[in-house]
C-alpha cells in the first residue's frame, strides 16, 4: 500500500472515531403521598457515572432531601422503598467520616411556585445491568431502585439518621423483581 493510503486511513478513522456506548436514559414519575404529580427525574448513563436531572411542581417550598432509596417500590406509604441506596455500608450524609452512601444526593430546593429544577452527577452509579456488587453500583438490581424527596432539607451528617423527615414524594427508578 502507497505511503499516502496509510496517511489517509489514518486521517478517515480520526475523522469518524468509533460510536460510543448506546446511551440509556430513564425517566421516572414521581408522586406524592396522595397520589398526585410531582414531577419527573431524569437519569442518563454517561461514560463515568449517571448524570440526574429533577424537574418537580407541587412541591412545598423550601429544602428537601433527595435521596435514591435501595428499592424500587413506592407503595404503600413510600416505605417500601427501604433505606438510601448504600451497597458500601457507609455513613449516611456528605459530612460523615469515612465516607456517605452512595444513594445520598444534594438537597433540592423548591421555590414558592412549589417547583424545583435541578441537575446532579453521580460517579459511584450506574443504569446498566451488573452481575457483581462493585463499582460503579448498579441501580438495576434485583430489588431495584427508587429517588424520594423527603419533608425537610438533609443536614448531610449521620446524627440523627431520620432528620430530613417524612417522605412527601416518591418514583420507581427500576421496579423490585420480587
Amino acid at each position: 500500500m502507497p505511503r499516502h493510503a496509510h496517511i489517509i486511513a489514518f486521517l478517515a478513522s480520526a475523522a469518524f472515531p468509533a460510536a460510543p456506548a448506546l446511551a440509556q436514559t430513564v425517566e421516572t414519575e414521581i408522586r406524592t403521598v396522595d397520589g398526585g404529580a410531582a414531577g419527573t427525574v431524569t437519569f442518563e448513563q454517561t461514560d463515568h457515572g449517571v448524570t440526574i436531572t429533577a424537574d418537580l411542581k407541587n412541591m412545598p417550598q423550601g429544602p428537601h432531601g433527595f435521596h435514591i432509596h435501595e428499592t424500587g417500590s413506592c407503595s404503600p406509604d413510600f416505605t417500601a422503598a427501604g433505606g438510601h441506596y448504600d451497597p458500601l455500608r457507609a455513613n449516611h450524609g456528605f459530612d460523615a467520616e469515612g465516607g456517605y452512601h452512595v444513594g445520598d444526593l444534594p438537597n433540592i430546593f423548591v421555590a414558592a411556585d412549589g417547583t424545583a429544577k435541578a441537575a446532579f452527577f453521580a460517579p459511584q452509579i450506574t443504569l446498566r445491568a451488573k452481575e457483581n456488587n462493585s463499582y460503579p453500583f448498579t441501580l438495576r438490581d434485583f430489588d431495584g431502585s427508587a429517588i424520594v424527596v423527603h419533608a425537610k432539607g438533609d443536614d448531610y451528617t449521620n446524627v440523627p439518621a431520620g432528620s430530613t423527615g417524612d417522605r412527601i414524594a416518591c418514583g420507581v427508578i427500576f421496579a423490585s423483581e420480587n
